[in-house]
Order: structure tokens, then sequence, then C-alpha cells
């Protein structure tokens, strides 16, 4: 009866052991192991090995947590039937089950999601020894397996969605593992493909530029008061920019160069509004240039996009020491906030917690398509659970909006 008693408890021991192992190579972080094992801790390059080969290692642990599980149901049955005469066979399921459920699974599978990485390098060794000596049976499995996979297959994408991602950094975020400054840049750096150059230029009537007739005074002012390094040249109209003045170029030691702006300015490059910024971005760098041209589908000018723009899209805005710092969202009361009119849609609806299925890329449009004619200046109307008043127009423009929420934001 002694032996019997202790072959159960060793059968628990073991099937807390296949648990426990099972739940740690189905939560570890692959990632903590690879650089666990690139520092050069063995175990953790056991650990990664095997959790590539998952197959394999699902294989070995459920053959083992089931003879284990059997074999204690079996010995725990002849020892209370040995205790207990014929009502044993009962006694000894319930409480088996019991034990099984406590100290065989729900105990150590706890301990092991908790530190997945530590009991994975643990149980390696073993585990490995055991895929040798199941190396026949793992066979079997793998052919099952394979033959299941040919009848039941999949049409559904195994990779992971953008939202998928996104969501991950939000979780990886809440946990403590980045800051928000980090989780902001990889949000980022993940939606970057998916901006075009219309999202992200500066319109057309915000453009700083000059005929191609220009004397060098006037283009010398323009450069004063903008304190732009390059300017845009064009021919009769906005709507024919043929090239652009780089500031180097046209300052020679301490006066202006006298040649013809024609012969000092250098080529401009043309986009169309649809163009991706992770493209648009080659394309300056291949040209060698800071601003590209947004055109529309008639050749006119929609505006410009430049090489800061683009990175500002990854890192947030870049202030140089002759820029002025702009708050686009500004708290004026309790409830109540003043808003520029340019800024982008998809801001102003993140920023305020808001829906808008609109095609419009600027509040300034949305507010136009919302009202269903030119704002005005006091023009009013309600959004779910904002007013929205515009504060401010500069001729056909909404330059400033006013928004009132029920309830405070909080950031």
């Amino acid at each position: 009866m002694i032996s019997k008693l202790i072959a159960v408890i060793v059968c628990v021991i073991l099937s807390a052991y296949f648990s426990a192992t099972e739940t740690a190579f189905s939560s570890v972080n692959k990632t903590r192991l690879k650089v666990l094992a690139d520092n050069g801790n063995r175990k953790a390059r056991l650990a990664f090995d095997l959790a590539e080969n998952y197959d394999k290692l699902i294989s070995t642990i459920l053959i083992g947590n089931n003879v284990v599980n059997i074999a204690m149901a079996s010995i725990g049955t002849l020892l209370f039937v040995e205790l207990l005469g014929s009502s044993g066979a009962t006694v000894s399921t319930a409480v088996i089950t019991i034990v099984v459920l406590i100290f065989g699974e729900i105990t150590p599978k706890s301990v092991a999601k908790d530190h997945p990485e530590t009991f994975a390098m643990f149980a390696a060794p073993s585990i490995r020894c055991l895929i040798w000596l199941l190396t026949p049976v793992n066979f079997l499995f793998s052919q099952w397996k394979k033959l299941v996979g040919k009848l039941f297959r999949s049409s559904g994408e195994s990779k992971m969605s953008q939202a998928e991602l996104l969501m991950l950094l939000e979780e990886v975020q809440h946990e403590g593992a980045i800051d928000a400054e980090e989780s902001e840049l990889l949000k980022n750096a993940v939606e970057f493909g998916d901006l075009q150059a219309q999202d992200i230029l500066t319109h057309r009537l915000d453009l700083a530029a000059v005929p191609l007739t220009a004397t060098g005074e006037e283009v010398a002012q323009l450069f004063t008061e903008t304190r732009f390094s390059r300017i845009l040249v064009y021919e009769q109209t906005i709507d024919k920019i043929v090239g652009v003045i780089h500031q180097k170029d046209f300052y020679v030691g301490s006066g202006i160069v006298s040649a013809p702006l024609s012969q000092i300015m250098t080529p401009a490059v043309f986009v169309p509004p649809t163009e991706k910024i992770d493209d648009l971005l080659q394309v300056l760098r291949s040209a060698k240039s800071h601003i590209a041209v947004v055109v529309d589908e008639y050749g006119g000018t929609l505006g410009i996009v430049t090489m800061e723009d683009i990175l500002e899209e990854l890192v947030g805005e870049i202030w140089d020491e002759h820029d002025e710092v702009e708050e686009p969202f500004r708290r004026t009361g309790e409830c109540t906030y003043l808003v520029d009119g340019a800024v982008c849609l998809s801001d102003f609806c993140d920023y305020f917690d808001v829906r808008s299925q609109s095609s419009a890329i600027s509040l300034g449009g949305w507010i136009m398509e919302q009202l269903g004619r030119i704002p005005e200046q006091g023009a009013r109307f309600d959004y779910e659970t904002l007013t929205v008043t515009v504060a401010k127009t500069d001729g056909n423009r909404v330059e400033t909006v006013e928004v009132c929420t029920k309830a405070p934001i909080t950031m």
C-alpha cells in the first residue's frame, strides 16, 4: 500500500510538471528568450529552440501528461479498493479528480503563467530528453496532423493585422514595458505606410512662392518674412510651379546672387495626392530634394509636402528656433476649447473621442460638410457630445473653432 501511495504522489508531481511546462511554453515570450540566448544563456537557447518546434514539443508534453494521469487513476483505484473494498473505485474517482485539478492542473499552470520564461528554461533539458525518447510516436502524430490539416484546411490569414499590432502595443504600454512616448512612436511607425501626401500637405493658400520674374529684393524680402530656407518659384500662376530656390544658393557672401532665378533654382518634384508617404520619402531621397509639390488630377497645385512634414508623422512636431509654437487645441474653460480649423480631422476625433466617416481631411473641411455651405462666423451645430461653433473665419476658410463638451476631457 505504501508503494502505491508513493506512486500516486510521484504521478501527481509529474502531472504538475507536464501541465506547468505546457502553460510555460504556450505563454513564453520568445523575444525575451532570444535575448537571453544571445547573451550566452544555454538553457534559454534550448528553450527557444524547443518553442520554435512547438508541434513536437506539445505532442511530447501531452503524451507524458496523459500517461501519468492514466497511471495515477489506475494506481489510485487499486489503492482505494484495497482500503475500502468495492466502494473504493467511486471514492478513488472523486479523490483523484480533485487532486489532479488542484495539484496537477490549476496550481502548476497558475505558477507557470506568472513565470513562463523561468519555468520553460527549467523544464527544457528534461523535455528535450523526452522528445528524443518519443521520436517514433511524435513522427506518427506529425503525419496525423498533416492529414487533419489537409482535411480542415484554413483559408484565413495567420499574419497579425495592423489593428492587432496596434492593440498589442497598447497592451505592452499598459503593462509598463514601454512608456507613452515610445508607444506613440511605434504606433506612428505602424500607421506610417497608410498615410498619403494629401493627408499631410501644406495647402496652396499657405505656400510661400515668388514669380519667375521676381527681383532679388522681392525674393530676399520673402526669405526674411517667412524665415524659410526654401521658396517655390512659379510661372504666371501658383498652379505652374517651375522650381525651388534654396537660401544658400540665393545669398553669396554678404550679398544677393546676381544671376536670374531660372539659373539658381532647382527642379521641383511633383507627386499625386494619393502618393504614400513612405514612397514619397524615397522619391525625395532619390531626387535629393526636401520639397514635393502635390498636384491634382488637372495638374494644378494642391500644396506641398516637405521632408520635415514626413518626419513629423513619425516623431511628432519638430520646432526650430524660428518657429512659433502653435497649440491646435487650447482649453479656454472647464468644458470649452479653441481648435485650429486646419487641424487634421482624425486628430480632432481622437482628442474629443468622437467618430466620423467623413472623407474630409481637415476640421474646416468637415465643418463645411456638416453645415452644407461655406462656413460663416458664428455658425453652429451639434455633433454627438459636442457643440461646434465657427469662432473665426478668414475669407472662406475656417480659422478657429470653439468646441463645447458635456464634460471636461481627461488626457
